[in-house]
């Protein structure tokens, strides 16, 4: 009896424990915080690609009985290269998920690292956008940013972003390939010739482009090297010294979002790069289709590249394509 008394006295115990720790606790609106304060978050997503733009947004305040915001100013550990600013609007995003931008001081100034906006406008708060363009000379390195802000109270607060990795990779976009036309390929070159250029630039041509509709075969949009077997150059005759001998290989369902631009969240990185093996891939791809690519890697081994066909036109035997380009 004494054991079983002891047991419900125990079980007892243990249900109000439970239902306290169960029991919500009361909301109370957060203290408002009275020094100067600030955040940052970078907007854009995938490799930071050279000459692309990587994106923050800066945002400071304090309380407006306190004062007034005075500046703000970027300073990257490498200097951008031309089109890095720094926003003179402050931008909130309006009921309609629609960015609004409000203009707080003058155009910023930019000297070396220091991109600069001194305010005109009297507001304790702002969120300025800060575009850095990734220069060449940031390739394969690390880049970071220190942002800071001062006030009217004498206050100054900083945030540092990064160490970013900039990635090794360069990017072409939207290169118009026609049949006949502009259907030599140069990976060296991020570019297309037709036969007169390729024949001045033999030794950078690494795929030609053609369009067939053959019977019996699915042939169609094709990237073949130019020295791949004649059957898959169907009346194609090579401008003088157009020799290569290109290793590619298909992907489907490979869509690097820098490239598609479209709304998948897939990116081919450098390390991508570094892994594939392409010792044993083919030397033509037949039958591309629109959102599909090829892996390529360069017959002198300095270049592995991927190949995205944005669109094809079987009508105008043309297509649309954007290249990553990494060198080995």
């Amino acid at each position: 009896m004494q054991r079983k008394y002891l047991f419900n006295i125990s079980f007892l115990l243990s249900l109000l424990l439970l239902v306290g720790a169960c029991k919500e606790e009361e909301y109370a609106i957060p203290t408002l915080r009275s020094e100067f304060q600030n955040d940052c978050i970078k907007r854009n997503l995938g490799p930071n690609l050279i000459g692309n733009k990587m994106e923050f947004a800066y945002a400071m305040a304090l309380p407006p009985n306190r004062g007034r915001i005075l500046s703000a100013q970027v300073e990257a550990s490498i200097a951008g290269a031309p089109g890095t600013y720094l926003e003179n609007r402050s931008f909130h995003t309006d009921a309609s998920r629609v960015d609004i931008g409000v203009p707080i001081g003058e155009p910023a100034q930019t000297a070396g690292k220091v991109t600069r906006v001194d305010f005109t406008a009297d507001t304790s708060a702002a969120t300025l956008r800060y575009y850095y363009v990734i220069p060449d000379e940031a390739r394969g390195q690390q880049v970071s940013f220190t942002f800071s802000a001062s006030s009217s109270t004498g206050e100054n607060v900083s945030y540092t972003m990064g160490p970013y990795d900039i990635s090794r990779m360069d990017i072409a976009l939207d290169l118009n390939v026609k049949d006949g036309e502009t259907s030599y390929i140069s990976i060296a070159d991020m570019a297309v010739y037709d036969a007169t250029a390729a024949a001045a630039n033999a030794d950078k041509i690494d795929l030609v482009y053609l369009y067939r509709a053959l019977p019996n075969i699915s042939f169609a949009h094709a990237l073949v090297a130019p020295a791949a077997d004649p059957q898959y150059l169907p009346e194609v005759t090579l401008p003088a010294g157009v020799n290569k001998n290109t290793r590619l290989r298909k992907a489907w369902g490979l869509r690097d979002q820098q490239l598609a631009r479209l709304q998948f969240g897939i990116f081919i990185d450098d390390l991508d790069f570094q892994q594939i093996d392409l010792s044993d891939a083919p030397n033509y791809g037949i039958n591309m289709r629109a959102e599909s690519g090829a892996w390529v890697e360069t017959a002198d081994g300095r270049y592995r590249a991927y190949i995205f066909i944005n669109a094809v036109d079987n009508a105008n035997k043309s297509a649309r394509i954007s290249i990553k380009r990494y060198a080995l």
